[in-house]
């Protein structure tokens, strides 16, 4: 039997054992290893390692959408990798551009709302534009694809706090009073999606077993799936057993 054949009756095999009711409602998946798979696979550049990445990306949205799984939150860039050289980011940005173009046609098939989140004042003008239209073209949906760019858990984290002591000085509070009125519930709340629930299962490709501040005040009590895979050469295959292996785990939540 062919290998193409035989991995559709194993997806087949593992998308009917799946219990529909333990399926997580948000997922946060980390976009890792393009640059390591354009040099296992021998590719001319970086380029057309980070092309298979965005397909990709778009058949995992499909792929989630079949189940359906409510949220998504991709991290395509953090802030870390913005201190690479230029050669590397700029087909990356020009990737990432082509992307947003396509985003909300395939956002209004699978009926999702488009956020980004992160700092994206340090991000190129044109990115920053084609991320705004993206989001703008389609704001609404019964589910949620937001787009981490930029991003870092901990300055998100910053930023929360200074928009809620901002928020309390506005309001008036004296600045005694002001750690009286800060505790987890109300931080949460200003989290940049702070109208999604917790995510309850977190991705990372490439074989790195860490999550490098990803959704760090979220992921409290996410489950943690790491794959060897690059993430161009991620399968459905991948991705069921990802959702297979959460499902089977007992959740207790610190109790």
């Amino acid at each position: 039997m062919a290998p193409r054949l035989l991995y559709r009756v194993y997806e087949r095999k593992l998308l009917n054992e799946l219990d529909r009711d333990r399926l997580p409602k948000h997922i946060g998946i980390v976009l890792d290893g393009h640059r390591r798979h354009a040099r296992e696979e021998g590719l001319a550049t970086y380029t057309d390692s980070y092309r298979v990445g965005m397909e990709r990306f778009e058949d995992f949205l499909g792929w989630a959408h079949e189940l359906p799984i409510p949220a998504v939150t991709a991290w395509v860039l953090s802030r870390e990798n913005l201190s690479r050289p230029s050669d590397e980011l700029d087909p990356y940005f020009e990737v990432l551009v082509e992307l947003f173009n396509r985003l909300p046609d395939l956002c209004s098939r699978y009926d999702m709302a488009i956020r980004f989140i992160g700092s994206l004042d340090l991000l190129p003008d044109d990115l920053v534009a084609a991320a705004k239209e993206a989001e703008s073209a389609h704001p609404d949906g019964s589910r949620r694809l937001n787009v981490a760019m930029g991003y870092g858990g901990r300055q998100e984290i910053v930023d929360a706090v200074k928009d809620l002591v901002a928020e309390l000085v506005e309001e008036g509070v004296e600045p005694s009073e002001i750690p009286d009125r800060i505790d987890a519930d109300v931080l949460a709340s200003h989290m940049y999606s702070s109208d999604l629930p917790d995510p309850d299962l977190l991705i990372r490709t490439s074989g790195e077993s860490r999550l490098s501040g990803f959704l760090l005040w979220q992921s409290a009590y996410a489950e943690f799936v790491f794959v060897d895979v690059n993430w161009p050469a991620f399968r459905r295959v991948d991705f069921l057993r990802a959702l297979r292996d959460f499902a089977g785990r007992d959740r207790r939540f610190g109790k």
